[in-house]
């Protein structure tokens, strides 16, 4: 067995899967259909994408494959100094946790926004 494939959508990756993004169609798919898969939409991101393209929060939230991180207190005192909150909570989300003791990859469409971050990308314009 694999080890399990942790992934946090940030807020471009959510607006490309509305936009019928293969890439993240693909994850979507293999979130609900694969066990080890493993797709997190970070409650800031999912919003900011849902600013950018209306009724994406609302379909992402229905789909099986997909958990809905909540904006907790100890993400909101991580998170409430940054710039952006969707970038952020999607970094928080990325970090180690008991459940996810490497962390998780972010998915995105713009992976210059995270360079120079302490979290590993999966580049969905590729």
């Amino acid at each position: 067995m694999s080890d399990p494939l942790h992934i946090v959508l940030d807020d471009t990756a959510m607006t490309a899967a509305g936009q019928g993004n293969v890439l993240a169609s693909r994850l979507i798919h293999r979130a609900h259909a694969e066990s080890g898969w493993y797709l997190y939409a970070p409650t800031c991101a999912l919003v900011e994408a849902d600013r950018a393209r209306p009724g994406t929060a609302e379909h992402l939230a229905a789909l099986p494959g997909i958990t809905v991180l909540d904006l907790d207190l100890p993400a909101a005192l991580a998170i409430a100094g940054q710039g952006t909150w969707a970038a952020a909570h999607s970094q928080y989300a990325a970090q180690p946790t008991a459940d996810r003791p490497d962390g998780a990859v972010v998915a995105t469409t713009a992976p210059k926004r995270w360079h120079g971050e302490p979290v590993r990308i999966l580049d969905l314009n590729a």
